[in-house]
């Protein structure tokens, strides 16, 4: 008894050291603004109009589900216990019911009719993406997002955008210890956009199925090898927002983050031109390369 009780007490003592680890490691994430939160159960909060109705659609369509629950468990519950054979109640005997038949059929018919009219607007507002203010091309490689601005402020500007060195470093070293609260997140060059600007997003691949999706934003579109899809965004506020790909890209996919910057459109003025500034001498360089190469080029090649 007394070796089975050390065993006993050994087990409790290493099971609460393990609820203690998985504790203090939950408690050393925070809320993470314009990504997860800890515990998180409802949708992220929006930053967009249009992630704000899918908000307000999800609480909707629950909420007629909710009422269709305890209507029908409420009636059949009432049924079974206030017309059962103990108290003397009988079984009615009937063939069928016009009646009957007729509500069961245009109840569920104007339910649905009344929940796809807000649906539909939805759907079509996520489509959208005419009079952009922005273009952009998101292009998914494994594992890491190309960006290319194709049109309004910015055109020109191209950049690669991967994971944090640092963060790939955390986790190649197992994650031990406190983790920064946008863990796997954090990417070197971040997309930037101005606030108050319909965004548009061209996504496609150079390899396999990606997903472009912001939550806050809510965008989710896939980027396909081949093929040219599109989304749009209009972000309300200012700051950092986090997505991932969304679609499963090889044995790096979690390493595969979206982090778009929100400017004030003095900011992003002021990027823009800063990035301009930043790839004038590489291009000064590419066309001094290929000036050279054309002046050294044979006579019967210039021809």
């Amino acid at each position: 008894m007394n070796k089975l009780s050390q065993h006993w007490k050994k087990f409790a003592n290493g099971s609460i050291a393990a609820l203690a680890g998985l504790t203090s490691s939950a408690y050393a994430v925070n809320d993470l603004p314009g990504g997860p939160a800890v515990r998180q159960l409802n949708l992220h909060v929006p930053a967009t109009k249009l992630a704000a109705d899918q908000a307000n659609l999800h609480v909707f369509m629950m909420v007629i589900c909710l009422v269709i629950f305890v209507a029908v468990f409420g009636v059949m519950f009432y049924s079974i216990l206030k017309h059962r054979k103990s108290l003397g109640h009988k079984p009615a005997h009937f063939h069928e019911s016009v009646k009957v038949e007729i509500a069961w059929t245009l109840a569920p018919f104007i339910i649905v009719i009344f929940m796809a009219i807000p649906a539909t607007k939805t759907v079509i507002a996520q489509k959208d993406t005419s009079n952009a203010d922005l273009t952009i091309k998101a292009t998914g490689h494994q594992w890491r997002w190309g960006y290319d601005y194709i049109k309004g402020e910015g055109e020109g500007i191209s950049f690669i955008s991967s994971l944090d060195n640092e963060h790939r470093i955390l986790s190649n070293s197992g994650a031990k210890g406190d983790m920064p609260d946008d863990y796997l997140l954090k990417v070197d060059n971040p997309l930037v956009v101005p606030v108050g600007k319909k965004i548009r997003i061209i996504t496609t691949a150079s390899d396999v199925i990606h997903s472009f999706a912001v939550p806050s934003f809510g965008i989710k579109q896939d980027a396909i090898p081949g093929f040219v899809r599109d989304t749009h965004f209009l972000a309300e506020r200012t700051g950092m927002f986090y997505g991932q790909c969304q679609e499963l890209c090889g044995k790096e996919h979690a390493y595969m983050p979206i982090n778009v910057q929100v400017l004030s459109e003095a900011d992003y003025a002021a990027w823009v031109q800063k990035k301009k500034a930043e790839a004038a001498p590489a291009t000064a360089k590419n066309d001094a390369a290929a000036a050279t190469q054309v002046a050294q080029a044979p006579a019967s090649v210039k021809k």
